[in-house]
């Protein structure tokens, strides 16, 4: 079978190309080989990743000349910590890497931050590329260079804005995503149709979708998002729909309500918050995409649960939060207003 697969450049503080298509992961060293010539390579993966093509990628790239090693966490966004950020640094040190040496952040989202931070911190900057194997990474977390761990106060707050060499995502990967992990993807895939693309809502409708068209759209968008606004000063903010709520959600539960679900649940609220500021409602039509995907919509904490953790989020300025709220499907608007106004909306929608 011929192989098919898109290449998407972005142009911003570093430029780079996103690679999307199946079965690239063999083709990793070749796409290496131009950006980093000869150097080490520190594969950062964790448990889960690692058991199914940990010792894959280390012979892939020893294959295409690179003497490699790997790093592995244990899965879970628990691993996005300082304690595992500090090790992975003393690693690195201790293995001796040098600036001219890369990291590869072979995993999901936890491991795409994580591996991001490091890059950024290491000898203050290291190259790095990102092969995502989750859903959820290649269309978000993998691009834009945003990287991050949390800490006990909430989720993302201590990060660096810090690009990839190259972002490799082998959708292949996919098929062996358990169904809830790969549901997760979906929440962020359906976002993206909210917030700036009609004609890819309509065409999520019917599940399941074209993997590797639908992954370069979402890319695509996030990749005319970051190039107009790198460092998230403004329209950058549309990407977090559905997530103010959605982060105070996955704090409230410890984790146990992951990404995905969250951020499902999330953009639920926006929406019925968006009524009440004179825009439109689309809860109906969203509630009901997002049950076709299997989503539990409900939300187990109260509007003040919700906004005691909200009054921490990293998106807040002073007194005021942005929210992002939708216009219309295709098209949503960031709501700046007061704290205490949000969680007079959120007393007054059905939570």
């Amino acid at each position: 079978m011929r192989e098919t697969y898109k290449k998407i450049h972005v142009s911003a503080s570093g430029s780079y190309d996103i690679i999307i298509g199946d079965g690239l992961l063999a083709r990793l060293g070749e796409y290496v080989r131009p950006l980093l010539g000869d150097c080490r390579i520190a594969v950062l993966t964790d448990s889960n990743v690692d058991a199914l093509y940990g010792d894959r990628i280390l012979s892939i790239l020893s294959a295409a000349g690179y003497d490699a090693c790997k790093y592995v966490i244990p899965a879970g966004e628990a691993s996005k910590s300082a304690e595992n950020l500090l090790a992975f640094l003393d690693f690195l040190a201790r293995n001796r890497f040098t600036r001219s040496d890369a990291i590869v952040a072979f995993g999901g989202g936890v491991v795409g931050d994580l591996g991001g931070l490091t890059a950024s911190l290491y000898l203050r900057g290291v190259s790095y590329i990102q092969v995502p194997t989750t859903l959820l990474a290649a269309v978000d977390s993998s691009v834009g260079g945003k990287t991050a761990i949390d800490i006990p106060a909430g989720k993302n707050l201590v990060g660096a804005f810090y690009q990839p060499r190259l972002v490799c995502c082998d959708t292949r990967l996919m098929d062996t995503l358990p169904a809830d992990i790969y549901r997760d993807g979906c929440a962020e895939v359906i976002k993206y149709g909210v917030i700036l693309d009609a004609a890819l809502y309509d065409t999520l409708q019917t599940p399941p979708f074209d993997r590797i068209e639908t992954v370069a759209r979402c890319v695509e968008i996030k990749r005319d998002v970051v190039e107009e606004d790198e460092f998230d000063n403004g329209k950058r903010g549309l990407l977090n729909f559905g997530h103010t709520f959605g982060h105070a959600i996955e704090k409230l539960s410890h984790f146990a309500v992951s990404h995905g679900s969250a951020v499902a649940k999330g953009m639920v609220i926006a929406a019925k918050i968006a009524p009440l500021c004179g825009l439109a409602d689309i809860v109906e039509p969203l509630t009901a995409l997002l049950g076709r995907y299997g989503f539990d919509l409900s939300c187990p904490y109260s509007a003040e649960e919700l906004y005691d953790v909200m009054l921490s989020d990293k998106k807040r300025r002073g007194g005021k939060l942005t929210l992002v709220l939708p216009r219309s499907v295709g098209e949503c608007i960031l709501v700046s207003m007061p704290v205490e106004e949000v969680f007079e909306k959120l007393k007054a929608i059905e939570i």
